[in-house]
């Protein structure tokens, strides 16, 4: 019993193996008017976005960073570690002259690099949830 079930199972696989090698000749071997029929290969290239294109994500903020931006320039960028609503998590720069944010605060990012940060391909939405306008110097 054992011999005609290994038998059977070995014939089966030389079967898929030999229809499958055959649809690869045909695939590779068209003719121009198949070709031309069917219309060109489009490949999807993987989304670069990094909100899964949407315009706007909610996020929490897990921790302050100031981080160093390259070469030419010379300053400290006040950047947020954010986990989104898709579940990834960020760095975030934070525009604008002073924050006040903190641990477990909710903001909104957009889409946008710090063209100088390394790694920093959102930033953080003034105004919305608990990070406000920038507060205007009193003269």
């Amino acid at each position: 019993m054992n011999f005609l079930t290994r038998n059977i199972t070995s014939l089966a696989q030389a079967c898929c193996t030999s229809t499958l090698r055959g649809l690869d000749i045909v695939r590779t071997k068209t003719g121009l008017w198949k070709m031309h029929l069917t219309g060109p290969i489009i490949k999807n290239r993987p989304n670069k976005n990094p909100l899964d294109g949407r315009p706007f994500a909610k996020g929490v903020v897990l921790k302050t960073l100031i981080k160093k931006p390259k070469k030419p320039n010379s300053a400290n960028r006040k950047c947020v570690l954010v986990r989104l609503s898709n579940g990834k998590e960020m760095t975030a720069y934070v525009p604008g002259i002073g924050h006040n944010l903190q641990e477990h605060n909710i903001v909104l990012v957009r889409v946008g690099r710090c063209q100088d940060v390394p790694g920093v391909k959102i930033k953080c939405v003034r105004g919305a949830y608990d990070l406000p306008h920038v507060v205007k110097p009193s003269p």
